[in-house]
C-alpha cells in the first residue's frame, strides 16, 4: 500500500509540473450573454414639386395665337415615393390677368390662357376655381424625379399694349 501512494502523488506532481513548463497561457473562461434587437425603419409618403419655371412669356398682338412651345415650355420636377402615383394640376390664382401698366383697366381672362400637359391631348383652356390636371402618373417617380412639361397658348385678346400677368398654382398631390 505504501507504494501506490507515492507513485499517486508523482503522476500529480508530473501533471502539474508538465502543464507549468509548457509556457503556454491559458486565457480565464468568460461569461457572455447574448440578446437582439430589431431595427424599424419607418419611411414617410413623400412628394415634392421643385425645379417649376418661375415665369413664362407669351408675345404677339391682337387676334394672333401665340404657343410658349419650343424651348420656353413651363418645366417641373415631381418626386414622390408613393408606389400608387401622382396627380399634377394647375389653376390661375384670379379670374383674370392684369396690366402692368398703372391706370391700365383692361384685363385678360385667364380663361383665354390654355394649356397642354401629358394629360391632355390637345391644348385646354384654364379656368379659375377649377384645377386642371396636366400630368398623372400611376407608379412612384424615378429616384431622381419626373421632369413634367407644360406648353401654354393664348389667342391675344384686343386690349392695350401692355405686359399682363397672372399667377398659377401647381399642385402635385399623391394617388
Amino acid at each position: 500500500m505504501s507504494r501506490i501512494k507515492p507513485f499517486m502523488l508523482a503522476m500529480a506532481v508530473v501533471g502539474a509540473t508538465v502543464g507549468g513548463v509548457s509556457g503556454q497561457a491559458s486565457a480565464a473562461r468568460a461569461d457572455f450573454d447574448s440578446d437582439s434587437t430589431v431595427a424599424n425603419i419607418q419611411v414617410g409618403l413623400s412628394i415634392t414639386l421643385s425645379d417649376l419655371t418661375p415665369s413664362f412669356t407669351l408675345a404677339g398682338n391682337p387676334g394672333e395665337t401665340v404657343t410658349a412651345g419650343d424651348g420656353l415650355p413651363v418645366t417641373m420636377r415631381v418626386t414622390t415615393n408613393n408606389f400608387a402615383g401622382y396627380v399634377v394640376t394647375v389653376q390661375p390664382a384670379a379670374v383674370d390677368l392684369a396690366g402692368a401698366v398703372s391706370g391700365n383697366l383692361d384685363r385678360i381672362a385667364s380663361g383665354l390662357l390654355e394649356v397642354r400637359g401629358p394629360a391632355q391631348g390637345d391644348f385646354t383652356p384654364l379656368a379659375s376655381g377649377a384645377p386642371l390636371e396636366v400630368a398623372r402618373k400611376t407608379s412612384r417617380s424615378d429616384p431622381g424625379g419626373d421632369i413634367i412639361t407644360n406648353d401654354y397658348r393664348i389667342t391675344i385678346p384686343f386690349v392695350r399694349p401692355d405686359t399682363y400677368s397672372g399667377t398659377l398654382n401647381y399642385v402635385a398631390t399623391t394617388l
